[in-house]
């Protein structure tokens, strides 16, 4: 796909998402204003694309954030593409619409464009949020609704069958932790690699004048991945918007698609006593 010239995948109801996500996970300990000044330079930046969660406990702040942009007329809301996350306490379709309206009353919005099951995998057989298998499992061939998948990847885990699998049945499929991962102890074993470190990564990045967060985030977009980009650093969160402005060679492309190695940074403990643990089948 040649994303030259255009910064967003058309999804399968027609609607249209930015290529660039901002993310705004942030570990317990970092104060919520950080989201909120984050957010607030990724859109005067040129994001349109923000990522959120109710679980993240920072919609009140990113939206304050958005309400502000569009009073001040830096964006008007059709400009902006904003995803929130349904927690697994609100799965039970009974339950749906609270914890969609649960968000909304955070963000002060009237809609959002985008929800996810966030970690879907504690649905049990039987539920009909989705069509599941008598081991809980989701039936891929039934999800003609499904959109989006948002999963973990990145040059260490390049998604490769799974994006085939999307682009078969016209899902879009959406990277987080695309430049590795904060060491958040709670999710990230702390001997995991540094991705940015990677020398593969640094070589392309020297090569071309960039950095090698921003070569990880471009090898995403020329896959044909919406790529979400997590900083909260002023000059990062400018650096990662960057990635827009040069291009990987096919011979970057192989070198970096050669880094696969199905490494996953997060664990997933939690789940620990799953049937499907440890969560990392193909898809």
């Amino acid at each position: 796909m040649d994303l030259k010239g255009t910064r967003s995948l058309k999804l399968n109801d027609g609607h249209c998402m930015p290529v660039l996500g901002f993310g705004t996970y942030a570990p317990e300990e970092v104060p919520k204003s950080k989201a909120r000044e984050a957010t607030q330079v990724a859109i005067d930046v040129g994001f349109r694309h923000i990522d959120s969660a109710y679980a993240y406990q920072n919609e009140e702040e990113v939206g304050e954030v958005i309400r502000t942009k569009m009073a001040d007329g830096t964006v008007r809301r059709e400009d902006l593409f904003y995803t929130t996350k349904l927690w697994a306490t609100f799965f039970r379709p009974e339950l749906v619409r609270q914890g969609l309206e649960r968000s909304l009353k955070k963000l002060g919005l009237d809609y959002v464009d985008l929800i996810i099951l966030h970690i879907p995998i504690p649905v049990k057989p039987g539920e009909d949020l989705l069509p599941m298998d008598a081991s809980g499992k989701v039936i891929l061939d039934t999800v003609d609704l499904c959109q989006t998948w948002e999963v973990e990847c990145h040059p260490y885990l390049n998604q490769q069958k799974l994006l085939d699998f999307c682009r078969a049945r016209d899902i879009v499929l959406v990277a987080y932790s695309a430049l590795g991962s904060q060491r958040d102890p709670r999710w990230i074993r702390q001997d995991s690699p540094y991705l940015l470190e990677e020398p593969v990564l640094t070589a392309i990045a020297k090569k071309h004048g960039r950095s090698p967060g921003q070569v990880a985030l471009r090898y995403q977009l020329q896959r044909g991945v919406v790529v979400l980009a997590k900083s909260f650093s002023e000059k990062r969160i400018k650096e990662n918007f960057q990635a827009f402005d040069f291009e990987l060679t096919p011979e970057d492309m192989k070198a970096i698609d050669g880094l696969n190695r199905n490494f996953r940074y997060f664990t997933m403990d939690f789940g620990i006593g799953h049937p499907n643990y440890p969560f990392d089948d193909e898809y």
